[in-house]
Formats: structure tokens, sequence, C-alpha cells
């Protein structure tokens, strides 16, 4: 099924007020913090979401639709979002638009080398950014016509993903992650803390993913994060 076909009907053509309506937006993210982020922002611009949450379920879900847009982190449970990129890049009929997303330094010139359309920094939460980045890469035909109203609205996504956030890594921690989990926890954790503005944690994650690129022991820093998302965990409402 093609969903980036979706808009042929008159009451699904977009508008100044709605510029992505019509259109379905596939998230490949495994933060929680961050799909809600990107609901939110697909529901002010008029979109469907729908959400993969690894490499595995985005090609399940590529098996059945073809989305309008793909946004996809690079850093996954189970790979590089790269791959995925690379993928859809060189795949016919090709997604109209691929974004590459990521909090990392380096990561948009590897999202755009492998192929992406575009790339934005994580977090994402201006809702300016984000219909632009889809809108500029779209055919012409296929915008909203006439003059267009661009709001300058921040997302707040609700806390309660951020706990869903810590609960999932405190699953990856307590089954004894090493090795490349390790740095999984690492690279996750700081992206959801920067995102949430929680600089403790996102500085723990920073030290657990410079022990690991030393390669000496991190049993401490992983002791030290375990006790941080318990603390979280504990709280009624995320940081």
């Amino acid at each position: 099924m093609d969903d980036s076909d979706l808009f042929a009907a008159t009451h699904r053509q977009p508008t100044a007020n709605r510029p992505l309506l019509g259109l379905t937006v596939l998230v490949v993210e495994d933060s929680r913090y961050a799909c809600e982020a990107m609901r939110l922002l697909c529901l002010r611009s008029g979109a469907r979401i729908r959400r993969a949450d690894c490499l595995k379920s985005a090609r399940r879900h590529l098996q059945i639709y073809r989305p309008s847009v793909i946004f996809v982190d690079l850093g996954l449970p189970d790979g590089s979002g790269v791959s995925l990129i690379e993928e859809l890049a060189s795949a016919t009929p090709r997604v109209p638009v691929i974004l590459g997303m990521s909090g990392d330094d380096f990561a948009e010139s590897a999202a755009i080398a492998a192929g992406a359309d575009g790339f934005l920094a994580k977090p994402v939460t201006s809702l300016a950014v984000f219909q632009n980045a889809v809108l500029s890469r779209l055919p012409e035909d296929r915008r909203a016509f006439g003059p267009r109203a661009v709001e300058d609205e921040v997302i707040c996504p609700d806390p309660i993903a951020y706990r869903d956030d810590m609960a999932h890594a405190a699953d990856v921690l307590d089954d004894g992650a090493e090795g490349s989990m390790l740095d999984y926890v690492a690279q996750f954790l700081g992206g959801v803390a920067r995102s949430a503005d929680d600089n403790v944690l996102a500085q723990a994650a920073a030290a657990l993913a410079r022990g690991r690129a030393r390669g000496g022991p991190v049993a401490d820093e992983a002791a030290h994060i375990s006790g941080l998302i318990r603390d979280r965990l504990q709280q009624r409402r995320a940081i």
C-alpha cells in the first residue's frame, strides 16, 4: 500500500494551517519521549504518524506500506539507522522524503552520505523547523497553495514518555548489558536526557561513553547511571 498518495482526495489536500495534511510520516525512533514530540508535531501539521522503534520493526512496516516521509534516528537498538537510509535511498519506488535524526555531532554527514534528503538535529521540538524540513523537500504540487504563516511553536512532550524511556533503559541494564549494548545505553540516554534538559543524566551518559571509548572498565559509570534511572522512576514526574 502506498500511503504517499493518500492526499489525492480533495478533503486531504494540505492547507496553510495544516500544510502536511494527507501525508503519512513514519518515525523510526526508539525514544518514546522523542516520538511523543514527533506525534505532537505531526498532529499540529495535519500528518498521520506511524512509529517503529527499531530497524526490524521499520522494515516490517515498509513491507506493508510506503510512507510519504520517513524520519530515521541513527542510533537504534538493533543497529545504525544509516543502513536503513541506504536501503531507502536506493529502493524503487523511493520514499519521497527521507530525513535523518540524531543528537550526535557526526551524524549529519553520515546521514547525507547514506542518501538522506536532509537531517534534523535532536531534540526536534520546533514546529517551524519540522514543517520546513518536510515541505522544502516535497514536490511543489504536494505543498499547500498560497501564503503560509510559520508558527514558532515549541512542542513540550508529556513527561510520562520520559519515564517510559527510563524504564526501557533500566530493562536493558537489568539484562546485564555489556559491550555494544552499553554503547547503545550511553547513546540512548544521552540523547533523551539532552532532549529533556536533564543535565545530570546527560553528563553521566557522556561519562559512560567516554569510558567505553577508552576501553577500560565502566562498572562505576554504569552503576551511577543505574542509580540515576532508579531515582527518576521513583519520582512521580520525570525531570
